[in-house]
């Protein structure tokens, strides 16, 4: 454990409730094995007292924190600088205190991306990415079938207006010529045709491990060899990953996406270009019992 000092630097993650986050275990983790003197700490905020304590950060001299629900959209209103990426997907997950200023960023998309651009590394150009559900995770997820070149990507969410609002938020951004968004209805068409999946919603999530945005009467049609990505954690591997498993899928969790978007936060408040990943990894694996 990190000795603190009265020249500890402070680092955190706000949100509402807090106290799940499992940030702390792995970028404590990190900054032990990289000798810094810094501390990582949860800072439940309630909405309405948002403002005051982004104030009281700056007074205490906080280095940077993680944001995560429900502050990712209402903090960008407070940050005097936002990066093209966080504007593009509409929320920001890290800010950093730079200039006497706060700046807004989203490594969300990087951790989303990070092991389809290296474990499962192919040519994105010619494939097809379905995506269920378009809250905030979705935007991120959009963002990076984008980055990586997909030639369409789908959004199929359940509430009629919420989707359209979803298709109109990305106005005439060039991510819109390839967003094409849908009610569930459609989403036994696209099965069909996907090369990824990806949920997005929090169908599955502890404690309601028995649940999936699927029936196994729709995931029967995901072709084989297809990757399935659940940004879930807990349960590993959720009933969702089970199914796409059984029809032959590559399947990958939400353990990675969590790490890797953790890892990129932390070379921007370090300012360095590498960070101990494995450490953090391991980390949370051991915190979850699954080593």
């Amino acid at each position: 454990m990190t000795k603190v000092t009265g020249t500890t630097k402070l680092l955190g993650v706000i949100g509402h409730p807090v106290e799940h986050s499992l940030s702390p275990v792995m970028h404590n983790a990190a900054l032990a094995a990289l000798g810094v003197d810094y501390i990582y700490l949860p800072f439940p905020i309630k909405p309405e007292n948002l403002q005051i304590a982004i104030a009281g950060f700056a007074a205490i001299g906080v280095t940077g924190f993680s944001v995560t629900i429900p502050h990712k959209q209402a903090i960008m209103s407070l940050l005097s600088d936002i990066t093209p990426v966080a504007q593009a997907i509409g929320a920001v997950n890290t800010v950093t205190r730079k200039n006497q200023q706060w700046v807004g960023t989203n490594t969300d998309i990087e951790g989303f991306i990070a092991p389809l651009q290296t474990t499962y590394q192919q040519d994105w150009s010619q494939k097809v990415a379905v995506i269920l559900g378009n809250g905030g995770a979705a935007r991120a997820v959009v963002a990076g079938c984008y980055q990586l070149g997909f030639a369409e990507i789908h959004v199929v969410g359940r509430n009629e207006p919420k989707v359209i609002e979803f298709r109109d938020s990305w106005g005439s951004s060039p991510i819109a010529e390839k967003l094409q968004v849908h009610t569930w209805p459609t989403l036994a068409k696209l099965i069909p045709q996907a090369n990824l999946l990806v949920n997005t919603t929090p169908m599955g999530m502890y404690p309601k491990v028995d649940d999936s945005p699927l029936s196994a009467a729709e995931m029967i049609d995901l072709p084989s060899g297809a990757i399935a990505y659940d940004l879930i954690y807990i349960p590993q591997p959720t009933k969702f990953l089970q199914q796409a498993e059984k029809q032959g899928a590559i399947v990958i969790d939400g353990l990675e996406m969590l790490v890797q978007q953790g890892a990129a936060a932390l070379k921007i408040w370090l300012q360095q270009e590498t960070v101990p990943v494995d450490v953090m990894r391991q980390a949370l694996r051991q915190h979850l019992g699954l080593i």
